[in-house]
């Protein structure tokens, strides 16, 4: 009993020298879920030929509102979605893991400025997918679910066939392609790029062109281009666009 009450009295002053040295000095303790990454927020697809083109930006804040510094990569999960009371998205395998994105090594997936893309060809016509992402840091704290998005896989139109002839002002596209299949026509869209470059995310044009030609008079003489069109058709209320056409090459031309 003497050997305890000597025990004591060390055994608080211990505490209250632990509790003194980390007050004051080192600040408010940061919680763990401050420092994972923001949900994302711009999660979007959209359907080219026959392919999802499923994209986001990365986020540069952490959930409580600090810098994010050690993002490392990104998550994508996407769930086959059942008819009306068949579907469950709240089931534990509802969703499945379509990619993991390392920013180091990002194999099957791009980026496109701040805008990361990830092609999904693995469709089935009719089926409806939906989609959501998660970002992680470099110790592995995942942010929470992004926004959700979903899209029904349709037969896509088929693209034009393009001719393009250069000009002393212009370049002229002349371009054709046959009613689509399912849905109704829309119009097209052009796509331009430097020679060699790779094509644009958007369209020349800010809505489709319902006429079969373009004129282009926003280009440089001593410059060579690449065009591309796209039919594009709405099916069921969605804007889907065709694989690009050939790739025609064309540029100001001095005249004789």
């Amino acid at each position: 009993m003497a050997a305890a009450r000597r025990f004591l009295p060390a055994l608080f002053l211990a505490a209250a020298l632990s509790l003194l040295s980390g007050c004051g000095k080192k600040g408010a303790l940061i919680p763990p879920e401050a420092l994972v990454p923001a949900p994302i927020g711009t999660l979007a697809v959209a359907q080219k030929g026959a392919e999802f083109q499923v994209s986001w930006t990365g986020p540069g804040k952490q959930e409580k509102g600090g810098k994010l510094e050690d993002l490392s990569g990104f998550l994508l999960f996407r769930r086959n979605v059942l008819p009306p009371g068949e579907d469950c998205e709240e089931c534990p395998n509802a969703y499945r893991q379509l990619a993991l994105v390392d920013l180091d090594l990002p194999e099957g997936a791009r980026q496109v400025g701040s805008l990361w893309i990830y092609d999904d060809f693995d469709l089935r016509k009719g089926q409806a997918y939906q989609y959501k992402v998660r970002s992680f840091t470099r110790k592995g704290a995942q942010s929470k679910d992004s926004n959700k998005v979903r899209r029904t896989a349709v037969t896509p139109p088929l693209p034009p066939v393009l001719e393009a002839a250069g000009s002393p002002n212009e370049v002229t596209l002349n371009f054709v392609a046959l009613p689509p299949e399912q849905g109704t026509a829309a119009g097209y869209n052009v796509y331009r790029s430097k020679k060699g470059e790779p094509m644009p995310l958007t369209p020349l044009n800010k809505a489709p062109l319902t006429g079969n030609s373009y004129q282009d008079k926003e280009v440089i003489l001593g410059l060579t281009y690449d065009y591309a069109v796209t039919s594009v058709a709405t099916v069921d209320g969605q804007t889907v666009e065709s694989a690009p056409s050939n790739v025609a090459e064309a540029g100001l031309v001095l005249p004789d």
